[in-house]
């Protein structure tokens, strides 16, 4: 399936209702709500949700955050993007081809956080010997010089009650950018948070 519009185009660019609905800027973020601080964004604690910090091993640098909610798993990465325009168009063109190449199946449709992919991803033989695909939901969201990639497993890939519930915890992260210049793609820095027992 392509994509018609061409990827320099800023069409998804601050798009919709992302400023009301979310994800959100830390400048629009309510200031008393009691949020995880995880240095390049912020998570809203609720019920039933599990927290896990994804590491690098060789640079020990935090390089995503895994959300396990409702019978589901969102992981998260926020990233730098340029003023003028958006990453999520040229993003899903790489994913696309990364899938593919993978062996898996594609598919571009309109979802209730924009454009996103639904994928089939080969998954490598397990204990059984057994190969096998599963389900991923690629989502994403341009901001304020930054962009939000998710990538949403488990139940939110196919029942829609499990998805609005994860697709509200995807809106109501907040991406904190910070003022120092970062080139457009770099992921912006997370970092373990300061509130206990979280894992």
């Amino acid at each position: 399936m392509t994509d018609p519009t061409p990827a320099d185009e800023p069409r998804e660019f601050a798009a919709g209702d992302r400023a009301t609905s979310g994800p959100f800027d830390e400048s629009e973020a309510n200031p008393v709500r009691p949020y995880i601080d995880l240095g390049g964004i912020k998570i809203l604690p609720r019920e039933g949700l599990n927290l896990r910090l994804e590491v690098e091993e060789q640079t020990k640098r935090i390089v995503a955050v895994g959300l396990d909610y409702a019978g589901s798993t969102l992981q998260v990465q926020p990233f730098a993007a340029p003023r003028s325009a958006g990453l999520w168009a040229e993003t899903r063109d790489q994913i696309r081809a990364q899938i593919r190449q993978q062996g898996g199946r594609v598919e571009e449709r309109e979802g209730p956080l924009g454009p996103e992919l639904l994928a089939e991803v080969p998954v490598a033989a397990g204990p059984d010997g057994a190969a096998g695909k599963r389900l991923a939901r690629f989502v994403g969201v341009d901001g304020p010089r930054w962009f939000l990639r998710g990538v949403i497993g488990g139940a939110a890939t196919s029942d829609v009650e499990a998805a609005g519930r994860v697709e509200d915890l995807f809106r109501s992260i907040v991406v904190v950018r910070g003022g120092s210049p970062m080139p457009p793609r770099d992921l912006i820095p997370l970092r373990m948070p300061a509130t206990p027992g979280v894992a």
